[in-house]
């Protein structure tokens, strides 16, 4: 009961004792009041790490790679702020360390297959070897499929520029990735004939899915005469560019001479065979209303498979076979190499489109594609001069085929690369040291992709010593070798 109750329960209040004591407690004291020691402080974190100079120099590589703990990295970063020596050094191990990690991509390297069926074939040689010339086909139909599997439809039906060089300038043309694969399984059909295997054009059909139209060809180049290529163009390395545009393939879309394109749009001539690359992928293109689709990997990569079969249990003797490319023959050997180069390029068309990198083939195969193409120059640039696109030279002379004439050295640096003397006057002239008059020096890969039309020969990062004439003459004739 409260003091100011009155028992009752009335809330009636009463007067306060004058001798009692307030109610409201007083402050409490503190200890520095009372006099007494205070307590203990509670100890503080441990300081920073104190390191000695030379120790702190020591831990300077492991603190790039960011292997230190909290308190040794502290205790670096602090000395590089005095230390000017240990801060130069610093960033040149973070500069080495960012050499070190180079961001990778985490899709398999494409050449895997092929380091790994090396590796098993060293150790246990297969009963039946893919020929020499053949294996190049082999790796670059392989990386080409590695590169495919993965493609959802819309990389299937990413636009591709096919770009070539024709006369006196480029030329290209649009379609898809399906439509380049469709255009490669077309082509390499010519060595299936000839092996007597199934044609994928035979009867006018194709397999299910692989049909369709390319889009309009677009040209910057004018004159057509050595726009009509063969094996990488129009000119065999054997005598044969005399065939090229005879009246096999008259009519607009096949060789025609001095004056036809083999890169023309429209059907195949319905009166005859399609015989050149180029009529039989408008072929190909046209045979239907729909474009080519991702089915059209299945029937390439089959046809891939049986044509390496095929020349793998046939062995080496059918080498000299000849390939029909419609205006002119080549040897099985080279057919395959001329295959081999044509699927790394238009790989590297399909990468660009889906902004993809692809690396060149093995520096072996590299130089069989280069050596294909030497060897091809001279007809070339015979070819050239007959159809007016190459001037005489005032120093030109004939030569008997097997004798020694005016002679450029073709230098191509790089792992795939070598020398090779071109004869200039006469395709049945031997290439002579002694009759040099100019000198040219490429890149493998920038070679290469001037005889693919990727890079036009006034552009051809080149070295060149001697006659400007005969160097230019060589390389527009290197350009002339490219078709779509």
């Amino acid at each position: 009961m409260s003091a100011g109750d009155d028992g009752a329960g009335n809330g009636a209040h009463l007067p306060r004792e004058p001798d009692r004591p307030p109610r409201i407690p007083p402050p409490r004291a503190s200890v520095e009041d009372g006099g007494l020691p205070l307590p203990p402080a509670e100890p503080a974190g441990p300081g920073p790490l104190r390191l000695e100079h030379p120790v702190l120099k020591a831990l300077l590589g492991a603190w790039a790679l960011a292997a230190c703990s909290a308190e040794e990295t502290a205790a670096v970063e602090e000395h590089l702020g005095d230390c000017g020596t240990c801060a130069d050094e610093a960033r040149r191990l973070r500069e080495a360390v960012g050499l070190l990690q180079r961001p990778e991509s985490l899709d398999l390297d494409p050449g895997l297959r092929t380091r790994v069926l090396d590796s098993c074939l060293d150790r246990r040689p297969p009963r039946i070897p893919v020929p020499l010339w053949a294996a190049s086909y082999d790796a670059e139909t392989a990386r080409l499929d590695a590169l495919l599997q993965d493609f959802g439809d819309a990389e299937w039906h990413a636009p591709v520029r096919l770009r070539w060089f024709r006369g006196e300038g480029a030329t290209s043309r649009r379609t898809t990735v399906a439509g380049v694969i469709a255009h490669l399984l077309a082509v390499d059909g010519l060595v299936a004939v000839a092996l007597g295997l199934d044609d994928p054009l035979a009867t006018g059909g194709r397999p299910a899915g692989t049909d369709g139209t390319g889009e309009a060809e677009e040209t910057s180049g004018s004159r057509g005469a050595t726009g009509a290529h063969g094996a990488f163009g129009v000119f065999g390395p054997h005598g044969s560019a005399g065939t090229a545009g005879t009246a096999r393939t008259p009519g607009t879309g096949g060789v025609d001479g001095t004056g036809g394109t083999e890169g023309t749009t429209g059907p195949a001539d319905p009166a005859g065979a399609v015989e050149t690359p180029a009529r039989r992928t408008e072929a190909f293109w046209a045979g239907s209303r729909f474009p080519p689709t991702r089915s059209v990997r299945g029937p390439w990569r089959e046809q891939t498979h049986a044509l390496v079969r095929t020349v793998s249990f046939t062995g080496t003797g059918p080498g000299a076979m000849p390939v029909s490319y419609g205006g002119f023959e080549l040897p099985l050997r080279d057919a395959m190499l001329d295959r081999a180069f044509e699927c790394w390029v238009h790989a590297e068309d399909i990468a660009d489109a889906v902004d993809y990198p692809y690396a060149p083939p093995a520096p072996r195969h590299l130089h069989g594609m280069i050596d294909l193409a030497a060897r091809m120059l001279p007809e070339t640039l015979a070819a050239r001069r007959r159809a007016g696109l190459a001037a005489p030279s005032r120093a030109r002379h004939l030569v008997t085929a097997g004798r020694p004439g005016r002679s450029l050295r073709l230098e191509i640096e790089g792992s795939g690369g070598g020398e090779w003397l071109i004869p200039l006057d006469s395709p049945g002239a031997v290439g002579s040291a002694d009759h040099e008059v100019a000198h040219v020096a490429l890149d493998d890969v920038e070679f290469c992709r001037l005889a693919a039309g990727h890079v036009s020969p006034e552009e051809a990062a080149a070295g060149q010593l001697g006659d400007r004439e005969a160097i230019r003459d060589v390389l527009f004739a290197a350009a002339s070798l490219s078709r779509m």
